[in-house]
């Protein structure tokens, strides 16, 4: 019988995504809740957040390119945080905003890489 490491018979290896997710929710709410100079610790923390959703549905196979995912993702978040704007959560909503345009930038980098363009 052949001895490999694995956390099962069918899962050879484990993610490092959810430690990822745990890590981007930490730091944007540190930097939400203090406010003022570490709000780009909460920008960071939201795109630290939003790659690791891209990671996970690029590793689970559920999509085939890093662009679409990122594009998706960037342009729900800029969304979400006009919304916020519109509620009067203005350090939120820049956060998640920036966040959101962030993503969405590196969605574009990732196109163009993909295809060659760049």
């Amino acid at each position: 019988m052949e001895e490999q490491p694995g956390l099962s018979d069918q899962y050879r290896r484990s993610s490092p995504w959810p430690m990822f997710i745990a890590l981007g929710f930490v730091l944007s709410e540190l930097g939400i809740l203090f406010g003022g100079a570490l709000v780009p610790i909460a920008v960071g923390g939201v795109v630290l957040l939003e790659a690791s959703v891209i990671g996970i549905l690029r590793e689970s196979d559920y999509a085939s390119t890093l662009w679409a995912p990122a594009l998706g993702i960037g342009a729900l978040f800029a969304l979400a945080g006009g919304a916020l704007f519109y509620w009067g959560l203005r350090i939120r909503a820049v956060t998640v905003v920036s966040a959101g345009v962030i993503a969405f930038l590196a969605g574009i980098g990732f196109w163009l890489d993909e295809t060659g363009r760049l």
